[in-house]
Parts: C-alpha cells; structure tokens; sequence
C-alpha cells in the first residue's frame, strides 16, 4: 500500500464535493487552455503538462500526461525529452539561486 491510488485519478471529479461552483470554474479554465489546438497543439500542450507533472512530482498528473501524450501522437522519444528539459530547468533553478548564496556570503565579508 502508498499513498498514491491510481484510481483516485478517476476521482478528480470530486474536487467539487463542497464547492461545486469554484471547481467549475477550474474546469472550465482546464478544457479551454488544454481541450483543443491553439498556439500550440494538444501534443505540445500534453508534452508541456508531461513535464510538469515530473517537475511537480505529481504521480497522477504523470499517469494521466503519459496516456494523453499517446493519444496526441507523442512518441517515447519525445515524452523522454521532455522529461529532461523539466529536470533540466529544475537543476538550473535551483543553481541560479546560488548567487543569492554568493550575494550572502559577500554581506559577510567572505
């Protein structure tokens, strides 16, 4: 047993429990940025959320990207890349933040 339930996933739905008119809202924002070509096709757009879920470490968010990067003929190869360029973006966050280390370090002298 973990705490992540692949079948919860089909739960999402639920958010709207209590508060039915704010996940509405959130659904409706959902579908229209990510329910059909715009700027940018449902592929990019499912490769984009792909690598977001591995940046956010959502396991859910993962298994649902995986499958929806399928069905919008993207291809192993691609949602791999993908999955770097997040990993990528993630170590470069977290290394640019070191010159606030360096900006620290001069305040004392060092």
């Amino acid at each position: 047993m973990h705490y992540y339930n692949e079948k919860d996933l089909k739960r999402f739905g639920e958010i709207g429990k209590f508060r039915p008119e704010l996940a509405d809202k959130f659904f409706e924002y959902y579908n229209a940025v990510t329910g059909e070509d715009g700027a940018l096709t449902k592929r990019e757009k499912a490769l984009i959320a792909l690598a977001v879920a591995h940046a956010k470490q959502c396991p859910y968010c993962i298994d649902a990207y995986t499958t929806a990067c399928l069905e919008n003929g993207a291809n192993p190869d691609q949602m791999t890349e993908a999955m770097h360029v997040a990993a990528a973006m993630d170590a470069g966050i977290a290394l640019v933040h070191g010159v606030q280390m360096h900006n620290a370090l001069e305040k004392n002298g060092i």
